[in-house]
This record gives structure tokens, C-alpha cells and sequence, in this order.
């Protein structure tokens, strides 16, 4: 019989185009996961994703759904999965799913994190796993900002995508900024009901032009009110991302 599945999957990003299956590249997320399961059942499985991860961003949660017919039990599958895929995808848990389940619009939420190294050393064994700044940030200038961000409003300014025609508001139920002198790191975890294209990525590089000096705090309302990719700040690199969890 053919069913609907859940699976959370975890993923090193580092060698990947991202998430999103491509013509030009097998070396995607999706792509990997389609490909082995399409040889598994016989025939094509579609695998939809939560959130389509830019190429150098990780996820210790991302969560899909595919339906396929097999006789393997959700344990037995799981098994196979982690035993072909490669090293930097991981199959946390597979259960059998509702019909109507849709891991993108089903979900009504997610979390993402984003490290920011900023000693002096190079990270060495971080390196694929932060945006290697260098430089110290007010945490703050940064808090101060991310006060202004939080709550329902159109983040057309920090959407990556210039062209978008749908709806730009979102909801940001909390932006957590931590410091972590010992690993000489900042950390900001954001929680909300969906973020836009690279979203998350612009909104770290705003904030970190705050936490530089560079920008006033304060401007953070005007920002939002032109509603103009120009007026924020610059998009951060994909290394310092990943996608925590996906709520439903």
C-alpha cells in the first residue's frame, strides 16, 4: 500500500547546492534522497521538504514527507536509508504519516540558528559551521535591534528574492542573541511562522552591521517601512545557518 511518510532529516550542507532538486547537479539534498528511494521502490518518490535550505546550509531538523508502496517497516526503512545515504545526511526518525500531511503546509513554524565566530584565530574545525567575522559585536546594539523585528510585519527588505508577488509578511515570534565568550562566538536563534528567501541570512547581516557600529539600531522600523532589499544590510554567508526545527 502505498503511504504518506514523515521523515527529520539531519545534513552537513557544506558539499550541497542546497536543498532543492537541480537539472545541472546531483549534488542536492532533495536530489540525494529521491534518487535513493526512487531505486528502493521501483519507481519515482517525490520528496517535498519543509524549507528549501540555501547550498552551504545545514539542518539538524528539516522535515519532509514522500509517499511510497513498500513492505519494509517504518524501522526497516529508516535502516536502508541511513545505510545508503551518504555520510552527511542522516535520517532521525521515519513514521507513517496522515494523508493530508504536507511538511511545508503543514507546518506553522521553524527555528533557525546562526553562529558568528568572532576571535581572532581562525576556526579551524568550525569553519564550515560559522561566518568567520573576526571582530567583536555589541550583543546590545544587536538585541536592541532585533527588538524592532520582532512581531508581524513585511520583511519585503530582507527578502533575497526581488521579484517576489506574493505576501511579504511574516511573523518573528523571537530573536535570541547569545554570547558565548569561551567558544569567542554569537549566537542568534530565530523562531517564526515562516521566513522569506535567505531571509534569515539578511537579517543576520543587518544585525551584525548594528552590532559592528556601522548602523544606527533605532533605524530598524525605517528599514522595514521601505520595504526595499536596498534599504538592509548585507546577506550573511550560508556556513553560520542552520535549520534547528520545524514546528507543526
Amino acid at each position: 500500500m502505498r503511504r504518506n511518510y514523515k521523515i527529520v532529516v539531519s545534513y552537513d550542507g557544506s558539499r550541497y547546492r542546497g536543498w532543492q532538486k537541480q537539472k545541472n547537479t546531483d549534488a542536492t539534498i532533495q536530489g540525494k534522497l529521491e534518487q535513493l528511494l526512487s531505486r528502493m521502490a521501483g519507481s519515482p518518490v517525490e520528496v517535498q521538504g519543509a524549507g528549501r535550505t540555501d547550498a552551504g546550509v545545514h539542518a539538524l531538523g528539516q522535515t519532509a514527507n514522500f509517499r511510497m508502496d513498500t513492505e519494509l517497516s517504518e524501522e526497516e526503512l529508516k535502516a536502508a536509508m541511513n545505510q545508503y545515504l551518504p555520510d552527511d545526511i542522516a535520517v532521525l526518525s521515519l513514521k507513517a504519516a496522515s494523508e493530508r500531511f504536507h511538511s511545508r503546509l503543514s507546518a506553522v513554524g521553524k527555528v533557525y540558528c546562526y553562529r558568528i565566530y568572532t576571535g581572532d584565530a581562525k576556526p579551524v574545525l568550525d569553519r564550515k559551521y560559522v561566518w568567520d567575522l573576526g571582530r567583536r559585536l555589541s550583543v546590545s546594539r544587536m538585541r536592541e535591534a532585533a527588538s524592532y523585528l520582532e512581531g508581524v510585519h513585511d520583511f519585503k527588505s530582507f527578502c533575497g528574492n526581488r521579484r517576489m508577488n506574493k505576501s511579504t509578511v511574516r511573523r518573528i515570534d523571537s530573536i535570541e542573541i547569545a554570547e558565548e565568550p569561551s567558544r569567542q562566538e554569537v549566537k542568534i536563534v530565530y523562531e517564526g511562522n515562516g521566513f522569506l528567501q535567505n531571509m534569515v541570512r539578511i537579517l543576520t547581516g543587518t544585525l551584525t552591521e548594528c552590532g559592528l557600529g556601522i548602523r544606527d539600531p533605532q533605524t530598524m522600523p525605517d528599514v522595514l517601512e521601505a520595504r526595499d532589499r536596498s534599504a538592509a544590510g548585507p546577506m550573511a554567508p550560508p556556513e553560520g545557518l542552520t535549520l534547528a526545527e520545524v514546528r507543526y
